[in-house]
């Protein structure tokens, strides 16, 4: 299975949040290896002409694998615990899909017409997250659920 990352924003190349990023979606690379999860990459998409949600979700539809299964982090999503974020990853991929893409929306969100046609919405909490930081908790958790499926002892219960 191919894990896909989507943002509308850039993380600037020497900042904290960058980092933290690369250094999770390293460890998931590592650890997906085994599982036959892949990470392929992130894209991130700007809309430079002030076009609003409805240009973000262009750009960002644009940029995601035909047939993916997409993934919106919004806080009106399915809040789960990390074993179950686990075992959701590990069904698509027992299921055979062969693409699955999250989205992180820009600072006002994710266009009503990408969020609707997500096959699952997926939130972190009540609160809203910047951006930023929500791109550090997805590539952790996408690392903590490999571990979790490879029986590594990184999450703690």
């Amino acid at each position: 299975m191919r894990v896909h990352l989507r943002a509308v924003g850039r993380l600037a190349g020497r900042s904290e949040e960058r980092a933290l990023v690369d250094d999770y979606l390293s460890r998931f690379s590592q650890t997906g290896r085994g599982l036959g999860w892949r990470f392929e990459g992130e894209a991130e998409v700007e809309d430079k002409k002030n076009g609003g949600m409805a240009a973000e979700a262009l750009l960002l539809r644009s940029s995601i694998p035909t047939g993916s299964l997409i993934v919106c982090l919004d806080e009106r999503g399915t809040l789960m615990s990390s074993p179950d974020f686990a075992k959701k990853l590990q069904g698509w991929a027992d299921q055979g899909r062969p693409d699955v893409t999250f989205v992180i929306g820009g600072a006002n969100g994710i266009d009503p017409s990408l969020r609707g046609d997500a096959d699952m919405l997926l939130s972190f909490g009540k609160m809203v997250w910047p951006h930023k930081l929500v791109r550090v908790m997805i590539a952790e958790q996408l690392y903590r659920a490999a571990s979790i499926v490879a029986g590594s002892p990184y999450h703690r219960v």
